[in-house]
């Protein structure tokens, strides 16, 4: 028998959006009870909540699956990822592969994030975490003198930076790009370190 929270998974991956009582009729219980499972699962990274409205009054809350949470159901894409990856490794040199990934984090850079660059690095940081957390990502960052940390709590790649840790250049690539700054991947999940930190120099 299935538990709550993946009957709650499943009935967003297939209606790709509902609201807490849509949930609750659903799934047969009362409001309370789903609303404790919709904070785990965006404390998980796997769903996460925007405003939507339908008519006079306030807007209301839908729920949505992240990526993260898509890869909860079946998919071959992963494995057809690395296929991919491997016979790029076979046709390009380590510098060819690396340009390949940066490029990618360049275009991250350009269609995912929309940074308003007269803002104080802060605002900048508040806003990628804001707009990467529908990608399933978990950022914060703190201040260390002329250095900022940040932290990204989990690995959107992870399973594939396991076996082609190289990919991680696309995200180090994707924040200096959008920060325009130095950007040093410092620690990596996919290396075993419990969260990515990635340096930004602000000299």
């Amino acid at each position: 028998m299935r538990s709550t929270r993946d009957k709650i998974l499943a009935i967003l991956q297939t209606k790709r959006k509902a609201t807490i009582n849509d949930l609750a009729k659903e799934v047969g219980i009362n409001g309370i009870s789903v609303r404790h499972h919709m904070i785990n699962l965006q404390e998980e990274g796997l769903i996460y909540a925007e405003e939507e409205r339908h008519g006079v009054g306030r807007p209301r809350f839908v729920y949505r699956l992240t990526e993260q949470g898509l890869e909860k159901f079946p998919s071959n894409y992963q494995k057809f990822t690395r296929h991919l990856l491997e016979e790029l490794k076979k046709t390009l040199t380590s510098e060819q592969l690396s340009t390949l990934f940066v490029n990618v984090g360049k275009s991250q850079a350009q269609q995912s994030l929309q940074i308003e660059h007269n803002l104080p690095i802060e605002d900048k940081l508040e806003q990628i975490a804001d707009q990467l957390s529908a990608d399933g990502y978990r950022i914060t960052w703190k201040r260390d003198g002329d250095t900022i940390l940040l932290y990204s709590e989990n690995c959107p790649y992870h399973n594939l930076g396991m076996v082609h840790p190289e990919i991680c250049k696309v995200d180090e690539t994707m924040f200096s790009n959008a920060l325009k700054c130095d950007v040093i991947h410092a620690q990596c999940i996919s290396l075993g370190d419990p969260r990515c930190v990635y340096k930004l120099d602000l000299k």
